[in-house]
């Protein structure tokens, strides 16, 4: 298994040879070893998708609760960590708000934990935070999550391997088959130098829309930190999305 100073030196040699107006990651990076064998090899095949892919899904306010987008009143208890809330707008390139989208968030816990039974990392569980929420965005663009900050976790790409913290955003659009997701990160993680995934993108301004800034506006007296971050779905300021799976 790699050391991090290996992997480190991988990824310094493609940012070296790297263009500075490459803002998608590499679907084959080295550095992070699974990509290698997980990425497409053929270009894609388009086809027609089928009448029920682009009626459904269909969700309205009556199947979202606004109770969904706060994590924190899930269960009987408080989860443990620090509370904080994410804000922002959904945009399309010219800046105009994308109203009335599914936004759905997953998470690992304040310990770095996922409530999955694939995640058996030596990290407790908290039996009062589940990890997941959603909610649709209002007329303005806007979204708004309650939420613990989460912990950074450990996955086996190398050894000694940490990812940075960050919450999972998937974006619906009208149909199942305009599915885009995208992971939010905290500013000054000092991860961000370690991690193949983050790094994949070598374009330093396509990874800073990435990060979340901290808005003392939204942080609340005695009650949660806040941060905003706006997700912008075409353009040449859009945000990364993935390509596929990442953890």
């Amino acid at each position: 298994m790699a050391t991090q100073a290996e992997i480190s030196a991988e990824m310094a040699a493609i940012e070296r040879d790297s263009r500075p107006d490459e803002p998608q990651p590499r679907l084959a990076y080295p550095p992070y070893r699974s990509s290698i064998l997980r990425h497409p090899t053929m270009a894609p095949h388009r086809v027609d998708p089928e009448a029920v892919e682009l009626l459904a899904p269909v969700f309205g306010d009556r199947d979202v609760d606004p109770l969904d987008a706060d994590l924190t009143v899930q269960h009987d208890g408080q989860p443990i960590g620090e509370r904080i809330v994410v804000t922002g707008r959904v945009l399309d390139g010219d800046g105009r708000p994308v109203a009335g989208q599914l936004v759905e968030i997953w998470q690992a816990n304040a310990a770095g934990r996922y409530r999955h039974q694939r995640d058996q990392h030596a990290a407790p569980l908290d039996p009062n935070f589940t990890g997941t929420g959603r909610c649709l965005t209002g007329p303005d663009g806007g979204y708004r999550f309650t939420t613990i900050k989460p912990g950074p976790y450990p996955w086996l790409n190398h050894h000694n391997a940490w990812r940075p913290a960050h919450l999972h955003f998937s974006l619906f659009g009208t149909a199942f088959t305009q599915r885009l997701i995208t992971q939010l990160y905290f500013p000054g993680d000092p991860l961000f130098a370690l991690d193949p995934i983050y790094r994949s993108i070598t374009d330093q301004r396509a990874r800073d829309r990435l990060v979340a800034a901290y808005d003392h506006d939204v942080t609340r007296h005695q009650w949660c930190t806040g941060y905003r971050w706006d997700i912008v779905l075409t353009g040449t300021g859009r945000t990364w999305t993935e390509q596929g799976a990442h953890p």
